[in-house]
């Protein structure tokens, strides 16, 4: 009787160890060959405006999806124009923004950061900007279709 119970154990613990390494072999074989999604690279980006010194510590106030490949979608008020504005700096975000506004605006401190996230032409991008107030935001952008949102 114990000769027949050992022989049941061995054999239930072979066979969990094959179920096991069968498993684990089928589950790194689908992961090492990823299926490819689309022709072409991810450009999804998250865009916020927020009331605060810093995007980490900023109260998020409006935020918009913005996706370009393959068309310009998302819920941005002005896709196309936004992608064609991005692609055209090659998403270099600082240039969208006038370093010597035209307006006036008070000196006030009420500070206003707009950020964006996400994946540009394949690419992590990540960058923030703070204002010092919502007019010299709106002074420093007023131009453009991406920031404007």
């Amino acid at each position: 009787m114990r000769h027949l119970l050992k022989t049941v154990s061995a054999a239930a613990a072979v066979a969990a160890g094959v179920l096991t390494v069968s498993a684990v072999s089928t589950g790194a074989a689908g992961a090492a060959t990823p299926e490819p999604t689309g022709l072409y690279a991810p450009s999804d980006l998250v865009l916020t405006v927020g009331q605060g010194e810093d995007a980490a510590t900023a109260t998020v106030q409006r935020a918009v999806t913005l996706s370009c490949a393959p068309r310009a979608t998302g819920t941005h008020p002005a896709p196309r124009a936004a992608c064609a504005e991005l692609d055209s700096v090659e998403a270099k975000f600082d240039q969208l923004v006038d370093k010597a506004p035209k307006g006036v605006c008070t000196k006030e401190w009420n500070p206003v950061v707009v950020s964006a996230a996400g994946v540009w032409q394949g690419k992590h991008v990540a960058w923030t900007t703070t204002f010092g107030n919502p007019c010299m935001k709106n002074a420093a952008i007023a131009n453009g279709a991406l920031l404007n949102f």
